[in-house]
C-alpha cells in the first residue's frame, strides 16, 4: 500500500499561522517559537496516532518512531490518557 502524506499542505498552514502570530506581536519580540508550535503540533500527532493504533502506545510508538517511554512522557505532558 503506498502511503501519501501532502507536506506541503501542513508547511502551508504552519506558515500562514506563523505569519498571523508575527502580525499580532505587533512589533513584540517573539520567544520560543520553535518549542510553541512544537508543543501545538504534537499532541494532535499523539492523540491521532493512539486512536488510530487503538490505543495500543506500543504500536503507536512504533509507528511515530520513537520509543514507548519517550511516547508516555509525551502523552504525560499534553495530558493524554
Amino acid at each position: 500500500m503506498e502511503q501519501h502524506f501532502d507536506e506541503s499542505v501542513l508547511a502551508a498552514c504552519v506558515r500562514q499561522e506563523l505569519e498571523q502570530y508575527f502580525k499580532d506581536l505587533d512589533g513584540e519580540a517573539p520567544a520560543g517559537i520553535y518549542d510553541m508550535v512544537v508543543h501545538c503540533v504534537e499532541r494532535p500527532i499523539l492523540e491521532m496516532t493512539l486512536e488510530r493504533a487503538g490505543s495500543n502506545q506500543s504500536r503507536a510508538a512504533e509507528w511515530l518512531g520513537i520509543n514507548r517511554n519517550t511516547l508516555r512522557k509525551k502523552m504525560q505532558k499534553h495530558g493524554i490518557k
